[in-house]
């Protein structure tokens, strides 16, 4: 499905001289899963979180996250716009990924240590939030590398920080709240029951 989302996405995008940055590695991933899910399995639950994640990082790269029309989808439903409503002066729907990445992340990442990496319970959570950190700050850092490479509006839209000094900040800071979310939720909003 993911696979499938990527591929539409990538012929269709009205915004093509970014979008391969967006859907290459989505595929490349795609395309090796069967082999890191044959050597580090992982159930149900935790692929779901990860294709998930994809299916929403795929639709931001369609239109690219600064130009997602969110606006228009919410004006079209309910007569008013998701960021008049808000008061929003820009596009926050990489935003929202970047606190889903928090939130999806942690299943499949504490699912891994504990089966692959010998973790209990509770490392493996506070493990898994770490990971999500480490990732999100890898990640900065490659957009900022992307940035200084691809100088001028491609490297803009492929960004998505619309003049946001604090942007990479703000990412990391939400994917983190959204990882804290799951492994409270995780450790408290799944209690066995009697």
């Amino acid at each position: 499905l993911v696979a499938l989302a990527a591929v539409a996405s990538l012929a269709t995008t009205p915004y093509p001289a970014v979008a391969p940055l967006h859907h290459l590695p989505t595929l490349a991933l795609i395309g090796d899963a069967p082999w890191l899910l044959a050597r580090w399995p992982l159930g149900d639950r935790s692929v779901a979180c990860i294709g998930l994640f994809l299916l929403l990082h795929t639709l931001g790269g369609h239109f690219t996250y600064t130009n997602l029309p969110y606006d228009d989808w919410t004006r079209a439903l309910t007569g008013t716009s998701l960021g008049e409503a808000m008061g929003w002066r820009r596009n926050h729907y990489d935003r929202l990924v970047h606190l889903a990445f928090g939130l999806l992340a942690v299943p499949p990442l504490t699912e891994g240590l504990r089966r692959h990496g010998g973790f209990g319970p509770r490392a493996a959570g506070w493990g898994a939030v770490a990971g999500v950190m480490a990732i999100g700050a890898v990640y900065e850092i490659f957009e900022w590398l992307l940035a200084i490479a691809v100088a001028g509006p491609a490297a803009d839209s492929y960004n998505g920080q619309q003049g946001d000094a604090w942007d990479a900040q703000k990412d990391m800071g939400l994917a983190l709240a959204g990882a804290l979310a799951a492994l409270a939720w995780g450790r408290y909003g799944r209690r066995k029951r009697p």
